[in-house]
Order: C-alpha cells, then sequence, then structure tokens
C-alpha cells in the first residue's frame, strides 16, 4: 500500500487502521508487533512512528485464531433430544460453549460442525444460549435456520422455562422459602472478568431476574431451585453471591472449592420450551451429574431432581 497525502505525518497504527478499514486496529496493532509490517523491505514494528506521504507499506495478513476456530471437530455429545430441527444436549461441566480466547478448539460449536452438515450454515452453529464453561445441564440448539429464529424468538419473548438446581454455602436463614432477585447486571469495573450487581446510578447494568426456592439445607449449605426470568451472564452466580450465599465451588463470586466440588455446584436440570416448527410442548429433565450428587449425600441433602418445575416455583406450595 501507498500511504495517501491525507495520512502524512500520522502514526503508523493509525494510517494502517485508515487505509485498512475491514480489520480492527487491535488485529492490526498485533501484525506489527509480529513483525508483519514493512517500510521497503524493513520491518516496522513502532506504532508510533510517523508516515510519509507516498511511503511504500507491505502489510502480511495473518488468519487469526478466531478465524480458524470455526471448523468442525469430533466431539462426544450427550444428545437428550434430536430431530429435524432442534437438537437438545446435557452438557457435561468443562465443556466450551462457544469458541473464545483460551479456549479456540474442543467446544460445543466444534462438534456441532461435526455432528451435522447443516451447523455449518447457521449462525454460530445453531447455538441460541450458553451455559458457563463449568456449569452443566440442558441446552437446546437449532439445526435449521427457522428452528433458530423460532427457538431465538421465544428466549426473547421469555417463554423458555429454564431450571437449575444449585448448591449455595451457608444457611438460608435470612430469606423466606421463595425469593425473587430483580437487580440489574453489569460488567464489573473493577475486574472485567467478572459480573457485578449495578447500583441504581450505573447505567451500564441490564434487568436481571432471578426466582429462589429452598429446597434443603444445613448449618454450611443450602440447596436452591432457580428459576431465570432473564438470561445474563453469570446471573444465577452473582445474584446467589449478591445475597450472601455463592454457590460452592465457584471461586470467581466468593464461594470455597472442596475435594468434590472443583467447579460451581450449579445444573441446569430442566428445560421447558415449544418446538419451534410444530408447536409442540416439549419438556426435558437431566439427573445431577456425579460431583453434585456426592456433594448432597455428604452434606445430607436431598431433594428429588426430577419435580423441579413450575409448581416448585409455586408461592402456595409447602
Amino acid at each position: 500500500m501507498i500511504v495517501p497525502p491525507q495520512m502524512h505525518g500520522h502514526r503508523l497504527d493509525k494510517c494502517l487502521a485508515e487505509c485498512i478499514p475491514e480489520f480492527s486496529r487491535s488485529y492490526l496493532q498485533q501484525l506489527l508487533i509480529q513483525g508483519d509490517v514493512s517500510d521497503s523491505g524493513r520491518v516496522a514494528s513502532k506504532a508510533s512512528a510517523k508516515v510519509q506521504a507516498g511511503q511504500c507499506l507491505t502489510v502480511n495478513l495473518r488468519p487469526t485464531p478466531q478465524a480458524q476456530a470455526f471448523k468442525a471437530e469430533p466431539l462426544e455429545m450427550d444428545v437428550v433430544f434430536e430431530d429435524d430441527h432442534v437438537i437438545v444436549i446435557n452438557k457435561p461441566a468443562g465443556l466450551v460453549v462457544h469458541p473464545a480466547a483460551g479456549n479456540w478448539t474442543g467446544t460445543l460449536l466444534n462438534g456441532l460442525l461435526m455432528h451435522h452438515a447443516g451447523a455449518s450454515d447457521l449462525p454460530r452453529a445453531g447455538i441460541v444460549h450458553r451455559l458457563d464453561k463449568d456449569t452443566s445441564g440442558l441446552m437446546m440448539v437449532g439445526k435449521t435456520r427457522a428452528a433458530v429464529d423460532g427457538l431465538s424468538r421465544q428466549i426473547a419473548g421469555r417463554t423458555v422455562n429454564r431450571y437449575y438446581l444449585a448448591l449455595a454455602e451457608r444457611e438460608w436463614r435470612r430469606y423466606g422459602q421463595l425469593v425473587s432477585v430483580d437487580q440489574p447486571l453489569g460488567r464489573d469495573p473493577a475486574n472485567r472478568i467478572r459480573m457485578a450487581v449495578m447500583r441504581s446510578d450505573q447505567t451500564s447494568g441490564k434487568p436481571a431476574k432471578t426466582l429462589f426456592r429452598l429446597l434443603d439445607g444445613s448449618p454450611q449449605t443450602s440447596l436452591l431451585g432457580c428459576k431465570l426470568f432473564t438470561g445474563r451472564t453469570h446471573q444465577i452466580r452473582v445474584h446467589l453471591a449478591w445475597l450472601g450465599h455463592p454457590i460452592v465451588g465457584d471461586s470467581v463470586y466468593g464461594g470455597h472449592t472442596t475435594a468434590l466440588m472443583q467447579r460451581q455446584a450449579l445444573h441446569a436440570t430442566r428445560l421447558d420450551f415449544l418446538h419451534p416448527i410444530s408447536g409442540a410442548h416439549l419438556s426435558f429433565s437431566s439427573a445431577l451429574p456425579a460431583d453434585m450428587q456426592q456433594t448432597l449425600v455428604e452434606e445430607g441433602l436431598y431433594y428429588n431432581w426430577a419435580s423441579l418445575g413450575p409448581a416448585t416455583f409455586d408461592p402456595s406450595a409447602g
């Protein structure tokens, strides 16, 4: 590329960003760091260097990790239900749903691209919602564009019912058996990898509502049923930490790991929605994984996970 007259005297990184607008400035800065920008054959790695009109620059473009992440890979999936339009998957703890920094391969998206040919023509391979890496349980995925659009409309309309079981720290003393938390969530300004409840004067928060019911408890722990009304990042984890009951094993939000629970004790145990094509009501349940089940046994707690559902969160329920 030839530096145009209007960029004379500007910084090298700004010149690249202006002249190659189809790439982000951060990507072009990374190319500079890697030595992929040269001036008449000499490596130009100083972003603040001033360019001159007519100067000849060569930029060697390299594929990003993101660009190479969307490839089919074999993945053993626990498929609970599948037809021509929808897949319901029981996700194990430790499986990342979508490629991101630090996890560009081995994700659920990579497995879906291998699982069926149509996934490559769908946004995010048909994934319409996510579970955190270390949260286990049920997820729905669209296999056709019509199904993806239909499922997405249900999520946006809040007609998908998602129920979780969580094992929280401390005895559930201060609150009634049924607790509604309606607190906005946003990125924690002090730690960008965390989410946080936002104050009323902070405009970055998004509405978030979770309903909790105490199912069983001990002086050390509380077994809770959780119903999502919104689907914000880390919603259940942050709302419970805000209540003073972080999830067992959730070190990001103040929970403590144990010999059995090396991840947050949170499981998406039930999923109810309408089939996006036929309109039939679909309901699926998933048993607790071994680490959570064994932890409940150790704590002397019990709940019939298969009975978790709408009646659990009825205020008149016992």
